[in-house]
């Protein structure tokens, strides 16, 4: 219950004594104080409880949301670094000519740039298990004209001139060819953004769904306080006093609801992980761990899940103040025309 008191002293003045855990003027030039421990809106609502579960399933989607984004990121970055760390060069068969100084020659040459660390010859053994999955288990490649493959390797940190390396083979080496695997990189960097992207309109519904949830329920807030809220404006109380009622309302609600889906999308994330390590040997672990990794969330993707949740409380916080504030200047000029 919310009790307002006050009176007169003597003089005609308002009385500015205070007993004992009373609060201070609802608003400057007021002679009504509400008593400490009152509140406008109920704390332990049904409402309120059911917003602070709404609110932690949002959080729980747009951090599960950015904390995939994260994961997907870095495995994509993870390709990226593996894929430009090594080029190929692919010599292809022709008449008369002598393969294993044809492969030495190709290696000197790739060998005398910049950036170059090491260039290895697949052997016959190699290649027929490259070619395993079209030519079937130990294939015969005797008799088929298979391209001899050099797999280069790149110093860290190095961008050797490939379009140089490309001439050169051209010029003194027949039938050889350099693979940067450019287009891999390019497929691989489109994907990351497509996914950030992606990521990014999901978190933006997300927000805007939370947005529109505290806004209906700050207005059915209001609407169960309507007569408290009237009186206290009709008898001197500021619109920021009774917006901030409503804003730490909230900013409970909301910090519950954000924490918790906070948790639950940091343990997912975890139970995933601990998954992939106990299943890394059998062929459903390989292959979610080579398109996903571990699921192991970086430092940045735990600092976004956190932005994610502290955002969330804050927009809960400063959307029900705006929507407060809106309904006190309706009530303002209604009273006006009257």
């Amino acid at each position: 219950m919310i009790e307002l008191k006050g009176g007169w002293n003597s003089e005609g003045e308002t009385d500015s004594q205070t007993e004992g855990g009373e609060d201070e003027l609802l608003g400057s030039g007021s002679r009504y104080r509400l008593k400490s421990g009152s509140a406008i809106v109920p704390r332990e609502s049904v409402s309120g409880q059911a917003l602070s579960a709404v609110i932690a399933i949002m959080a729980f989607l747009a951090c599960l949301c950015v904390g995939a984004v994260s994961v997907i990121d870095g495995t994509a970055q993870g390709w990226q670094r593996q894929v430009s760390r090594e080029v190929t060069i692919q010599i292809r068969p022709f008449d008369k000519a002598d393969m294993d100084a044809t492969v030495r020659k190709a290696s000197r040459l790739v060998l005398t740039f910049d950036g170059i660390s090491k260039v290895t010859a697949l052997d016959d053994a190699s290649n027929a298990r490259l070619l395993e999955p079209w030519l079937g288990a130990n294939p015969d490649l005797s008799e088929l004209p298979v391209p001899r493959l050099l797999r280069v390797a790149v110093k860290d940190g190095a961008k050797p001139d490939f379009d140089a390396i490309r001439a050169a083979l051209a010029k003194e080496v027949p039938g050889a060819s350099l693979d940067d695997h450019r287009a891999w990189l390019d497929r691989l960097a489109r994907m990351a953004w497509t996914t950030v992207g992606f990521g990014v309109a999901i978190l933006a519904l997300v927000l805007a769904a939370t947005v529109l949830t505290v806004v209906f329920a700050t207005r059915g807030a209001m609407a169960e306080c309507h007569d408290i809220i009237e009186v206290m404006h009709f008898v001197g109380a500021t619109p920021g006093y009774i917006a901030n009622q409503f804003l730490r309302h909230f900013l409970v609600l909301s910090a519950r609801g954000a924490v918790a889906g906070g948790i639950m999308s940091v343990l997912v994330f975890a139970g995933l992980s601990l998954w992939t390590a106990w299943n890394r040997e059998t062929p459903e672990g390989e292959q979610v761990n080579a398109l996903f990794g571990s699921f192991t969330l970086s430092w940045y993707g735990y600092l976004g899940i956190a932005a994610v949740a502290g955002a969330i409380v804050l927009l809960a916080a400063a959307t029900s103040r705006l929507a407060v504030l809106a309904h006190i200047r309706a009530l303002e000029i209604y009273s006006q025309r009257r």
